[in-house]
């Protein structure tokens, strides 16, 4: 429990942020989720579409700090490399 008004209303702020950052992380999961989906259904136009739609979403969590720019970087290249798979499987 906050000891001084300053503390309670850190506290308060923390607990906000706590729960925005949550909704925003929960967001990106959504969108990586579409797009691992459309990978195992084999879809490729569904699944490059799904792809341009989560990258800037990806990004704009990295910028914010909300993962690192390294997990990012590690999650587009691993889901654009299993759409390039579907392309040259599918070719």
């Amino acid at each position: 429990m906050a000891n001084t008004r300053q503390a309670a209303k850190r506290a308060r702020q923390a607990e906000k942020n706590r729960q925005h950052n949550a909704s925003m992380r929960s967001m990106m999961r959504t969108y990586i989720k579409a797009t691992v989906n459309a990978i195992a259904s084999n879809d490729l136009e569904a699944a490059k579409a799904a792809y341009q739609t989560a990258v800037p979403v990806i990004d704009r969590m990295a910028s914010k700090g909300l993962i690192h720019k390294n997990k990012a970087a590690r999650h587009k290249s691993r889901l654009n490399a299993h759409i390039k798979k579907m392309a040259t499987a599918a070719a």
